[in-house]
């Protein structure tokens, strides 16, 4: 991932002095567990953590560079790395990766990473229920018009869409935690997976000293299933994010205007337009959310590899596994800070619910045609006709309102009371269900009016 998308605690993650590590430390664990069961000296899985630790501490890109050069001549980072421990370790270095294959250390290895990864974006997704939550509590009776298709529907509460997407948001947290223990287990199995040269104590012992699960069968390689199910979670996230990013775009058009990104001091948002105020942010994290997604396509494939392994997985994951995490996290964050400072405009909510003359509230005056005796039918013929007539000549000299065109219509003067009309058409009976949708979300009402 590019360095404009990447912050520096995920990127660390995929960095190659980190992969290092986490090599040294399940080779380490390894020779430890083989000492537990008899395999090697305890001496000698001693003198591994001893010499090892301090030079994996202090490695450095020399250190990087030097096992880069020695993997140009033998063609394998594995064996690359081993080479370049042995050369500190000394004799008792043939005792690591003892009757252990490449896989066991590359597999375990991105369990390692990839739960390290899964960590940070939960921590993200946290920071955008945090932000979702403020502004839901904020604007908990905030009016605001509902859409369908894109045209107005009937009114809502601004503050139940931000809880509409918490909701996704609290799912999306799920997903990720459900993620990380799916990934999060460990392969020490040897050649094709059978233990031939292994005890499967070793294994327990490793996984239990990384915080993983053994894998129940290791074909050599840890099934992609597992791997195929995490990226799909970051992809949906991605997707949660995207609706919430559109949502935000829509809400700061110009024949909008019921919300904005935060438009921060000396921004500037055209180069030939000095009066735009360009909805970036949701723009770019949009972007951002198909990058995640493109991962998903290539994790599926990856779960047939041929027999017990083969490497046509390493280089999808290579990329993938660092970008889509390097991504979805840059991505959580700009949204979480975009949602915390986003500026919202009731006024404007409120004269956008009456733009179309009244005509939004004719669901609930259908009700009250019927509940006056006229039949369903008859009723939503009566609304509809009345309420084309206002859509129609919007603007016009000869324009009425929704409620003069009920109120000169025959059909409904005298039939139905003024009252009723009145109530029907009152934006905040659409607010009446707060207090227990809010429960169900925050497991609180929230604010009361």
């Amino acid at each position: 991932m590019v360095p404009r998308y990447s912050r520096p605690e995920m990127a660390a993650i995929w960095a190659p002095i980190n992969r290092y590590r986490i090599w040294f430390e399940i080779e380490a664990l390894a020779a430890e567990g083989m000492a537990m069961v008899g395999a090697v000296p305890g001496e000698s899985a001693k003198t591994i953590r001893e010499r090892g630790a301090p030079m994996l501490a202090a490695m450095t890109d020399a250190d990087v560079a030097k096992i880069d050069e020695i993997e140009s001549v033998t063609r394998h980072d594995v064996i690359a790395f081993l080479t370049w421990l042995a050369e500190g370790v000394g004799p008792d270095s043939r005792f690591v990766h003892l009757g252990m294959t490449s896989s066991d250390v590359l597999d375990t290895a991105l369990a390692v990473q990839l739960t390290q990864a899964t960590d940070i974006l939960i921590a993200d997704v946290d920071a955008v229920l945090a932000a979702l939550k403020k502004q839901a509590f904020a604007h908990k009776h905030t009016l605001t018009i509902g859409r369908s298709h894109g045209i107005h529907a009937e009114p809502t509460s601004f503050g139940l869409k931000m809880a509409g997407h918490y909701a996704e948001f609290a799912r999306n947290r799920a997903r990720l935690v459900a993620a990380r223990a799916e990934i999060a287990t460990c392969a020490i199995s040897g050649a094709v997976g059978t233990y031939a040269h292994l005890d499967t104590r070793v294994e327990d012992y490793v996984a239990e000293k990384l915080g993983l699960a053994a894998e129940p069968v290791s074909t050599q390689v840890i099934p992609r299933d597992r791997h195929a199910a995490w990226f799909s979670a970051l992809a949906v996230v991605a997707s949660g994010i995207e609706r919430l990013a559109t949502e935000v775009r829509h809400l700061q058009r110009s024949e909008v205007r019921e919300a904005e990104e935060f438009f921060h001091a000396g921004q500037k948002g055209s180069s030939a337009m000095p009066h735009k105020r360009n909805p970036v942010l949701s723009e770019n994290i949009t972007g951002l959310a198909r990058v995640v997604r493109a991962a998903v396509v290539p994790a599926l494939e990856n779960v047939a590899l041929w027999h017990e392994r083969d490497i046509s997985h390493s280089s999808v994951e290579r990329v993938f596994a660092p970008d889509a995490s390097i991504a979805l996290d840059f991505a959580l964050q700009r949204l979480a800070g975009m949602m915390d400072k986003l500026l919202v405009y009731p006024e404007r909510m409120a004269a956008n619910i009456e733009s179309l003359g009244g005509v939004v509230h004719s669901g609930e005056v259908l009700l009250a045609l019927a509940r006056s005796g006229i039949s369903r039918e008859d009723a939503y013929r009566i609304v509809q006709k009345n309420a084309m007539a206002t859509w129609t000549r919007l603007g016009m000299a000869e324009g009425r309102s929704f409620r003069e065109n009920l109120d000169a219509d025959p059909e409904v003067a005298g039939r139905v009371p003024a009252e009723v009309l009145d109530a029907a058409m009152d934006a905040r009976m659409h607010l009446k269900a707060l207090d227990a949708l809010y429960i169900r979300v925050f497991g609180e009402p929230g604010p009361a009016a």
